[in-house]
């Protein structure tokens, strides 16, 4: 059974941080661009960031772009979210997405292209 699962998430204030991470699990990483989503409260949900197999390539959401950065770790099967300078606006439930099959390069456009998802973790963002 191919699964995604994600953690890391939890409660932080204003301006801090945390490293969400996606760990895999049924199938290899190696050729599978990976893809963040998340899904704030009575908002749809939303392309975050991902990074293509290699790692070599990536892709940020305008609104997060210089705060969030995407990595991998293909030996592990892992994939992270360092989120910094976190607002109250990024509060959600974080998911990480993977194609139905190989695919090198990444797109957070469409939420149709992932076929996987993990059940989630929450960021939230509060003083």
């Amino acid at each position: 059974q191919l699964q995604l699962v994600e953690s890391g998430g939890g409660l932080v204030q204003p301006g801090g941080s945390l490293r969400l991470s996606c760990a895999a699990s049924g199938f290899t990483l190696d050729y599978y661009a990976i893809g963040w989503f998340r899904q704030a409260p009575g908002k749809e949900r939303e392309g975050v960031s991902c990074i293509s197999s290699s790692g070599g390539h990536t892709n940020y959401a305008d609104s997060v772009k210089g705060r969030f950065t995407i990595s991998r770790d293909n030996a592990n099967n892992m994939v992270y979210l360092q989120m910094n300078s976190l607002q109250p606006e990024d509060t959600a439930i974080y998911y990480c997405a993977a194609p139905p099959g190989p695919r090198a390069y990444c797109s957070i456009v469409s939420m149709g292209s992932y076929d996987y998802w993990g059940q989630g973790t929450q960021g939230t963002v509060s003083s």
